[in-house]
Formats: C-alpha cells, structure tokens, sequence
C-alpha cells in the first residue's frame, strides 16, 4: 500500500475515524446484546458458538472473523488495514462493553438500548467504511462471492446472513424482534452515515486506497 504525499495528509483524519468506528461498532454490538431482545445476524451465529464452546461473545466474533477471513483466499479478495483491524477491534470492544453496560430488567430500557445500539451501530458501520482502508471479513465475503458468482449483493446478503442466523440459532443463538428491526433498519442507517463521515479526496479523486471494494457497493441491493 502506497500513499502520494495528498494522500498521506488525509491519513490521520482517515485512521482516527476507522478505529473509531470499529470500536463504536462493538460497543453498539453489547448494546443489542444486553438488550435481551434478539441479535443481528452474525451475533446470533457468535452466540451460539459461545453457548457451544463456553467463550464471551466477543471472542467469538474475533475467532470468527479470522475464520472468514480465510475464505477470502480462494475469492481472491485483497484485505485491508481495516480488514484485519475489524478482527479484533470489534470483538474487543464487545466483550469491554458487555462488562461494563448491565442488562437492564424493564421493557422499556431494554427496548431503548436495542434503538440505541442499532442507530449507533449505522453510524458505526458509515465510520468505519467511509475511510475505505478495507472492508470487514464478512461484508469482503459477500462483496467475493458476489463478484464470482455475479449474483446479486442482495441476494449473497440475504443468503449469508440467513445462512448464519439459521446456524446460529440452531447453536443456541437468540433471535427476536431485534434481530428484525437491526435486518429492517441497517441498510437505511449505513447509507445514510457513509454520506455523514465521508472523507472528502485531499486531490478530488477517490480516496480508496485498499482496493475496489467500497461501502456503496457493500449497501447497493
């Protein structure tokens, strides 16, 4: 990875924001969790290894990654600073704000730290990707397989987190109203955020310095 000397100048600005959003993403992540009221789809995977092999949720999602970041390989698919960040930033600040943020008993808390934890998880998700250091293990898998298969990114989408969910629960996982209302309002909510947090080229071109996988491909049905 090269940098022209404009380029270099956005830098700061543009690593500040990824590992902002990745942490933000996590601790959106335990906010969801400790609603008690459904998961998103790759937690509810995690989840359900958690219950099956006794370890947080967080860790699990840090052995996951790496498992679907090995899948890249045959997909060829080039990863990023923020790929391999997205590994262990995210799972890290899972299992830190599952431990600190307690699981409320009243409905109505629960139900304003599921709103809570999925519009800061949009914003987390157009942080994180609008710097475009690379795109995380399970959005490259899909953006992979939609570029081999030449199916469509709604379709890979759907059939992936289906895939996850199905697999998950079966594990033990929890599935609820949350994990609706997250599947109904993350698309929405990221697209928006990526107009948000975008970094403007400090040379009017494109900013994209870890290969052509973007967010507006990644949200595009």
């Amino acid at each position: 990875m090269s940098f022209t000397p404009r380029r270099a100048r956005g830098l700061p600005r543009r690593l500040v924001q990824l590992y902002a959003g990745l942490a933000l993403y996590g601790a959106s992540s335990a906010l969801i969790i400790q609603a008690g009221l459904g998961l998103e789809p790759w937690n509810v995977l995690n989840q359900g290894v958690g219950e099956l092999v006794n370890l947080p949720i967080g860790t699990v999602s840090i052995i996951v990654g790496a498992v679907v970041l090995l899948l890249w390989v045959p997909l060829r698919q080039r990863p990023g600073l923020g790929t391999v960040s997205n590994v262990f930033v995210v799972g890290l600040a899972i299992d830190a704000t599952t431990a600190l943020v307690p699981r409320p008993d009243a409905l109505a808390t629960r139900i304003g730290l599921l709103a809570a934890g999925i519009v800061l998880n949009g914003a987390a998700t157009g942080m994180y990707l609008a710097p475009k250091l690379g795109a995380g293990p399970r959005d490259g898998l899909m953006t992979g397989l939609h570029r081999v298969t030449g199916r469509s990114i709604r379709l890979i989408r759907t059939g992936l987190e289906v895939a996850v969910v199905a697999a998950g629960f079966a594990l033990g996982g929890s599935l609820g109203v949350g994990t609706v209302a997250y599947a109904l309002a993350i698309g929405p909510l990221a697209q928006l955020f990526l107009r948000v947090f975008a970094i403007p080229a400090a040379d009017g071109g494109s900013t994209d310095v870890a290969g052509p996988t973007s967010g507006g491909a990644i949200l595009r049905p």
